[in-house]
């Protein structure tokens, strides 16, 4: 691990290419992501996660978005069933807390029965972006609600839920994305509100939950820190609000270098996201001459960066010994739908 590079990476499709093969092989990145690209069947995900590793010689960390509702990467019939979306579950919790808690926890237990039979052993979940009235819909229904207090709780139970599993949670979008007005995969949100309004809205569940392993930031400026960059190669951002004042000390990853709110060349995302302070360059379409433009900014892990990589290697969970069987009927009574 100590020969990686600072990037987690995807790949093109259902199977390693040799020229992807000898790629990871000689460039070494920390870890990888699957798309749905990348999925076929139970045992293609299976073989393709092990390629994976095998070519850089580690059980090097595999990422995935499998949130439930319209994230959900691996579907039916490959897994059992489809999930309900964050906003179906915090309805739950707005009508029952108790029982929405418990969904939130199972739900999350259920992917990580999923997850870890393919290998697969990260799930970027949970999203605690707070979205408010007019925002897009880039996050919209993902959000477990329009209140702090919900998304705080909500996350948690998440959270909890993979960790019991022995899957390791990564929340995002970090400090938040719920007031975008535009798709960051397509233009660059800017949010103009002061600092003390997104201290007490935005930055809340993850003040509450800065003590996880592993966090996403968002392509979002935030005038009131920097109006210039946004967060993901903003030094002031980074600097002054994730490690300062939501205080969070774990391994931090770029959102996805290709989306379009980014400036400049993938080579220049790279090189500037690496600038402000994030440990990780997350590339994910498996383009290959736009990951080795990432490559060449991407450095070896060092410092403070390979300190928190390898505090999440030494912190992946154990998974408890649950019932499949008993806790996906649990979950089917509460969440009837899903």
């Amino acid at each position: 691990m100590t020969e990686s590079k600072a990037m987690i990476l995807g790949c093109s499709g259902l199977s390693l290419t040799a020229a992807e093969r000898d790629f990871f092989r000689g460039e070494r990145p920390w870890g990888f992501i699957l798309f749905g690209r990348n999925i076929s069947e139970a045992s293609q995900i299976a073989d393709l996660v092990s390629a994976l590793r095998e070519s850089v010689g580690w059980h090097a960390p595999v990422l995935i978005d499998q949130e439930g509702g319209r994230v959900q990467r691996i579907r039916p019939p490959i897994v059992s069933q489809r999930y309900p979306s964050g906003h179906d579950l915090g309805e739950l919790y707005r009508r029952d807390r108790t029982a929405g808690l418990r969904a939130a926890w199972l739900m999350s237990r259920l992917h990580a029965f999923d997850l870890l039979e393919f290998g697969i052993n990260i799930d970027c979940l949970p999203v605690l972006d707070v979205p408010i009235a007019g925002s897009s819909n880039v996050i919209g229904d993902r959000a477990y609600g329009n209140d702090p207090a919900t998304v705080t709780s909500m996350g948690k139970a998440a959270a909890e839920g993979l960790a019991a599993g022995g899957v390791m949670p990564v929340m995002k979008h970090m400090p938040g994305h719920g007031r975008g007005f535009v798709d960051s995969h397509h233009e660059l949100p800017v949010v103009d509100v002061s600092l003390s309004e997104l201290e007490a809205h935005d930055f809340v569940p993850f003040v509450a939950m800065r003590d996880m392993l592993m966090g996403m930031t968002c392509h979002v400026v935030f005038t009131a820190v920097d109006p210039d960059n946004p967060a993901t190669t903003s030094s002031k951002v980074i600097d002054q609000i994730i490690r300062g004042r939501i205080g969070f000390d774990g391994l931090l990853l770029s959102d996805d270098t290709s989306m379009n709110a980014l400036a400049g060349t993938i080579g220049d995302r790279a090189r500037n996201i690496i600038a402000a302070g994030c440990d990780i360059v997350l590339h994910c379409n498996g383009d290959m001459d736009e990951m080795r433009q990432v490559t060449a900014h991407a450095p070896r892990l060092a410092g403070a960066s390979l300190r928190r990589a390898e505090a999440v290697l030494a912190g992946f969970p154990t998974a408890q010994p649950d019932d499949e069987q008993v806790l996906r009927e649990e979950f089917t009574r509460l969440m009837p739908l899903a």
